[in-house]
């Protein structure tokens, strides 16, 4: 049975699915986002409102697949929330999305999801806030998720963090947790930077 398109080279391809409210923020205004994100990427870009999925391809077969990756990531990350230019982020070599489902940590019950977000968010945004500062992270906390972006050892911390928060560690022993974390990782970096100092 003939396939689709075989005489042809294949371009690489994703699709990403988007909520209704989101598929405005993927195109920007007058278009801007998506131009944006085809020309820093190599990508053509297809928003199809119809069914809520946005189609992130390749320019030519030659466009690199981790190009088309990164695209689909930057849609990927402005569908659960994130604005533009903080999913633009995303484009950066050492940055990831990181996704948190509260749903399989404390169930699919709409009160418990309420108390929980109401744990990960705080008193006026404070604690995401403040998992964001000691992490240097970005963090959304939607209806049953939260979604991370970072560098992937930072957003590593956060997800933990965001995971004690959800199964009922006190936000003080949560803290304590980030602190002795980000220390490890700050010493690690400290040391690479003396050891690539040393070769020359």
């Amino acid at each position: 049975m003939p396939q689709e398109g075989s005489a042809q080279p294949v371009r690489p391809r994703m699709y990403v699915k988007v909520p209704p409210d989101r598929l405005g923020v993927v195109i920007g205004t007058k278009g801007e986002v998506k131009k944006e994100l085809m020309e820093r990427t190599g990508t053509i870009i297809n928003v199809d409102t119809e069914n809520g999925v946005v189609i992130v391809e390749g320019e030519s077969s030659r466009t690199s697949p981790i190009n088309v990756m990164k695209a689909a990531e930057v849609v990927k990350a402005i569908a659960y929330g994130f604005p533009p230019e903080k999913a633009f982020k995303l484009l950066d070599e050492d940055k990831v999305l990181v996704i948190v489902d509260l749903k399989n940590i404390v169930g699919d019950s709409p009160n418990h999801l309420t108390r929980i977000k109401g744990r990960i968010i705080g008193e006026g945004g404070r604690a995401r806030r403040t998992i964001e500062e000691m992490t240097g992270t970005d963090i959304v906390v939607g209806d049953t998720y939260v979604a991370i972006i970072g560098d992937y050892e930072r957003a590593m911390v956060a997800k933990e963090a965001v995971e004690m928060l959800a199964e009922g560690r006190m936000h003080s022993t949560v803290y304590r947790r980030i602190d002795q974390l980000m220390r490890e990782i700050k010493r690690r970096e400290r040391l690479r930077l003396w050891e690539d100092k040393g070769q020359f």
